[in-house]
């Protein structure tokens, strides 16, 4: 009799957590759209893209919809309109410098950057286990909420609303590049270069821990100089992995120098 009365009162407790975060969740999307700068015809788009799996799963039938086939759309919205844009400034450069270009632009470190100015975590519909783990501020969830927030406004406004979005967000991100010095978005050759000034050998890259379903796996790498951890990173692949911990490497590298020079005597 105990136990079915604890089951009830968890249940109801459940359910009232549920209440107040959809109340909370409905007014935060007023908010995240006057910081966007776009106001959706149809909300649920914008619901869906704010809507983890986590959550999803744990409501009663119909379920929610989740975000994941946004992500899947997103993705590819965003790497179209960053290729037709950089296409429009350098119509003359060579497809493997623009390539190089669209990559950083699109990276995860990048896009976690874009999550993190808008604080899109704080808007996500987690359940409670996503909640404990620190979920609003891990980057695939960020990286995975933004590129389905750029599909809901794809879908809702169209290309042009997208592409008005998109370029308001990564203009200062396309200030940055430069297709005749691409150190400035390879922060591997970047962290190269500064090591081989300094005297210090080539850095090493390690796989330390991999997360996700195989269509969505996250790598988190180690790098180290001299035998000597400098930093990690993490993205969706290993090579995003590598340039987020290579640009984590040359934020520290000149606090760490020295310690790196003793390591190598």
């Amino acid at each position: 009799m105990s136990s079915k009365l604890s089951k009830t009162a968890s249940s109801e407790t459940a359910t009232a957590e549920n209440i107040g975060a959809l109340k909370d969740f409905e007014q935060n999307l007023v908010r995240l759209q006057q910081i966007i700068g776009y106001q959706f015809k149809d909300l649920n788009f914008l619901r869906r893209a704010l809507t983890h799996r986590s959550f999803a799963n744990e409501q009663a039938e119909p379920r929610p919809l989740h975000n994941e086939a946004f992500e899947f759309l997103g993705d590819a919205v965003l790497e179209f309109l960053i290729s037709a844009w950089l296409l429009e400034l350098h119509p003359t450069q060579k497809e493997g410098t623009l390539s190089k270009l669209r990559a950083f632009a699109v990276s995860a470190a990048n896009l976690q950057t874009h999550a993190a100015r808008i604080q899109l975590g704080d808007y996500l519909l987690l359940n409670r286990g996503e909640e404990k783990t620190g979920g609003r501020s891990k980057s695939h969830l960020l990286v995975d909420a933004y590129e389905a927030l750029i599909a809901a406004i794809y879908l809702d406004g169209g290309v042009e609303r997208a592409k008005d979005f998109v370029r308001s967000e990564f203009h200062e991100t396309f200030e940055r590049m430069n297709p005749l010095d691409l150190t400035a978005t390879d922060y591997k050759t970047a962290l190269q270069e500064n090591l081989q000034a300094l005297g210090l050998p080539t850095p090493k890259y390690a796989i330390i821990e991999k997360q996700g379903p195989d269509h969505r796996r996250v790598f988190q790498v180690e790098l180290r100089v001299n035998g000597k951890r400098l930093s990690t990173g993490q993205g969706t692949t290993i090579k995003s992995a590598h340039q987020e911990a290579a640009r984590a490497a040359l934020s520290c590298l000149d606090q760490e120098v020295e310690n790196l020079k003793k390591t190598n005597e």
